[in-house]
């Protein structure tokens, strides 16, 4: 009696119920059981067919899938089918997905694993009684967001469609763009539990296959439990991981991945999220916009200069007034350094502290707006900079000067958005050396943030060789854009056995 109970008591292994089982009632009992145990999202549909009779199920998560699709395409020919009696097993299913389930979308699975990756992927699995197969049937229908211009990469001339959540659609976006069959799609799957669908995406016979392998084996080689944005996947992959210059880009802009892939890069799009990312990602990138290439080039060059100057002065300008209040007065003119001098006379705290509180403010109250419902945080960011620097004045706690220097040093900032981040890091690491030895420190500082640029690489390549590139060619797309008919080539350390961009032919028509 006791071992009747043991036994009776006893629940299959996974790796005895590895395949389906021929028995209909077998194989729900494990999945209800086991698998789906617990979870009350899951529909099993019972049917039968017509003469000779035989009991099927379909298995589908409940708001993951199109009811109607599964209605008309699988259930209903299935009810209204005679199946052939001397047909069973694989025949009977590759009979069933062949001549009677009416979508393209169809495929054979044998094992529970590959019934529930397809289920809670939103397809919808059907079994049939004596059979030790079942059928995938594609029928996913969630809500989706519609396409819609991106947020945070807005443009007053350009194409307006920016990536979804949906992975399907940002592919479909990508290739609109690219109408070639060279464009290659690698699919594949991240995350233990998440199985996050990732998309490889390059253009063969221009990204170097070097390249293309390496993204892949990289990704391949994460083991995570969970992808849920791409910046899970950048954050295991990148280059120089402790440095805050980004080596992998993002972007939610279909026009903007092309335009990367055509040059010789491989982007990647993660389902779940509007970002993707492209490789490798150089230093001159950040200060490329998209409408650089959409005006005319001599504007596009000025603005681009604007953004050098901006990081610069983002990055350097708290370090340099420390410098010269601090150690270098005699640097600045006598009006000027009197003028300095008269504003601070009341203020009690020193200059260093000065710099790094007014900083500190500035960065919380950025934070705060980012934070905040986009209508209160632009009326918080605005009014407390402007209330704030205005009582710290009249409180003497801070000078004038000092707000000026903020201001410029936060509005600076804004123009090179990608670093933005990075460049708040910078200006802390400026201001501590200045502090320190003044103008030395300065340099210094200056003098070691290019020796680690020079030293970094993004998948192989230079994070400055577009910077330091010693030919013509390779410099026309770097502070100054030259017009689209004097960039004849690709960039030579991206796309090195396909270079050619602009054709012979056309290049004689605009000579």
């Amino acid at each position: 009696m006791f071992f009747w109970k043991r036994a009776k008591g006893e629940q299959p292994k996974t790796r005895d119920l590895d395949r389906l089982s021929t028995s209909l009632e077998t194989n729900l009992k494990w999945l209800r059981s086991n698998l789906f145990a617990d979870d009350d999202t899951i529909v099993y549909r019972r049917f039968k067919t017509k003469e000779p009779t035989r009991q099927c199920v379909l298995i589908h998560a409940n708001n993951m899938t199109k009811h109607e699709f599964l209605s008309d395409y699988i259930v209903r020919p299935l009810m209204i089918s005679s199946l052939p009696r001397e047909l069973h097993g694989q025949r009977l299913i590759q009979h069933i997905t062949e001549q009677v389930i009416q979508s393209d979308g169809a495929t054979v699975f044998s094992s529970y694993e590959k019934l529930a990756e397809g289920v809670v992927a939103g397809a919808g699995a059907v079994l049939v009684e004596g059979c030790n197969l079942g059928i995938s049937v594609d029928a996913q229908g969630w809500e989706k967001r519609s396409v819609t211009e991106p947020q945070t990469e807005s443009v007053v001339r350009g194409p307006r469609q920016g990536f979804t959540e949906d992975l399907g659609v940002n592919v479909s976006l990508v290739r609109r763009k690219i109408l070639s069959p060279e464009l290659k799609v690698r699919m594949m799957d991240v995350g233990l539990q998440t199985r996050t669908k990732v998309a490889i995406m390059y253009v063969e016979g221009i990204a170097p296959k070097e390249l293309v392998d390496e993204v892949f084996q990289r990704i391949e080689r994460i083991e995570t439990d969970a992808i849920l944005e791409s910046g899970y996947i950048e954050e295991f992959i990148r280059d120089s991981p402790n440095c805050p210059f980004p080596t992998i880009g993002h972007t939610e802009r279909p026009d903007r991945v092309a335009g990367k892939i055509l040059e010789g890069r491989v982007a990647v799009l993660v389902d779940g999220t509007p970002f993707a990312l492209t490789m490798p990602f150089l230093f001159v990138e950040a200060f490329q916009a998209n409408e650089d290439y959409f005006h005319h080039w001599m504007v596009a060059s000025f603005h681009r200069t604007l953004r050098y100057i901006s990081f610069f002065l983002t990055t350097s300008t708290p370090g340099l007034y420390l410098a010269l209040v601090t150690h270098h007065p005699q640097l600045i003119p006598m009006s000027l350094s009197i003028s300095i001098a008269a504003a601070r006379k009341n203020v009690p705290f020193p200059a260093m502290v000065e710099v790094i509180a007014m900083g500190l403010v500035f960065e919380i109250l950025r934070e705060g707006g980012v934070r905040l419902p986009k209508p209160v945080g632009q009326a918080i960011s605005i009014v407390g900079a402007i209330v704030l620097g205005e009582a710290a004045v009249g409180a003497s706690l801070v000078s004038a000067p000092m707000i000026i220097v903020v201001g410029v040093t936060g509005v600076a900032g804004f123009v090179v958005s990608k670093l933005n981040d990075t460049a708040v890091l910078i200006r802390i690491l400026l201001v501590f050396t200045s502090a320190v030895l003044g103008l030395y420190g300065f340099l210094f500082g200056i003098m070691g943030i290019m020796v680690q640029l020079a030293s970094m690489e993004s998948f192989g390549i230079p994070y400055l060789s577009s910077l330091t590139s010693l030919t013509i060619q390779g410099s026309k797309d770097t502070v100054i854009r030259l017009p689209w008919w004097r960039m004849v080539l690709r960039p030579r350390h991206l796309a090195p056995k396909n270079r050619e961009r602009l054709h012979r032919q056309s290049r004689s028509k605009t000579k």
